[in-house]
């Protein structure tokens, strides 16, 4: 997906989580989250489109805390829900510039595009947050699901804590084969000595799982679970059991 699309889709995104907080209970607990509320994932996602507005703002060179930005959170949790819809704007204009710009991230690819592509893909996982905290059952655009399944795989898991858990399962040589059902979307990972590596692609596995983008998404962000009608998964389920138990983030 190019960066100009990313950030088109981004506000969107923001405007929809909004509208589904508006008016909710926002002392609402969030399952998939399970410390917070609807009000908390609401205040993390707006902290977090501020904090990387900072970021690009400034050209940061390097990480800047939170806590050192201004975020003005409401206090009244009632206000939260417009608080985030205003800052879709602001950070949209500041990744509004050349992706190749450089700027802190924390992945080897230091440019204003991967936060592009972050900031994106960040909200439509809250947005589905606050979707299935609140009953309504979440889609997200094909495309979109499939690029946020490829930005997990192979963008964000290899240069998190991921890797050093997936190596402790002993499993080397392991494999689990990713398949959307509608789409053109095939991942294949295999697990090794240090960790994982990951292609795009068709590949006999140890274990395979099929599902809808949008379901994929979910299940690979651990916010469902592989048992139930929503998947087919064939081969080795420990082994899916395990990838999603070692690569929750």
């Amino acid at each position: 997906m190019e960066h100009k699309r990313n950030l088109d889709a981004t506000a969107v995104e923001i405007v929809t989580m909004a509208a589904v907080l508006d008016g909710a209970d926002m002392s609402t607990p969030v399952p998939s989250c399970p410390q917070w509320d609807v009000a908390e994932l609401t205040r993390h996602t707006g902290r977090v489109h501020r904090w990387v507005r900072h970021l690009v703002s400034t050209r940061a060179p390097q990480m800047v805390r939170w806590k050192d930005i201004p975020m003005d959170v409401p206090d009244s949790s009632q206000q939260l829900p417009a608080w985030l819809a205003a800052g879709a704007e602001p950070l949209v204009a500041e990744l509004s510039v050349d992706p190749s710009t450089a700027v802190w991230t924390f992945s080897p690819d230091q440019t204003v595009g991967w936060w592009g592509r972050r900031q994106l893909h960040e909200t439509v996982v809250h947005r589905c947050d606050a979707q299935l905290a609140l009953g309504v059952e979440p889609t997200v655009e094909t495309e979109i699901a499939l690029d946020g399944i490829d930005e997990l795989i192979r963008g964000l898991l290899p240069h998190s804590g991921a890797p050093k858990k997936l190596a402790a399962l002993g499993r080397g040589g392991g494999s689990l084969h990713v398949h959307a059902t509608d789409g053109a979307g095939e991942w294949t990972v295999v697990l090794t000595d240090s960790g994982f590596t990951a292609e795009v692609g068709h590949s006999k596995s140890t274990v395979a799982v099929r599902g809808t983008a949008t379901d994929l998404l979910l299940l690979l962000w651990n916010r469902r679970t592989p048992d139930g009608p929503r998947f087919e998964t064939f081969g080795d389920g420990e082994l899916l059991a395990a990838w999603l138990r070692a690569t929750v983030l």
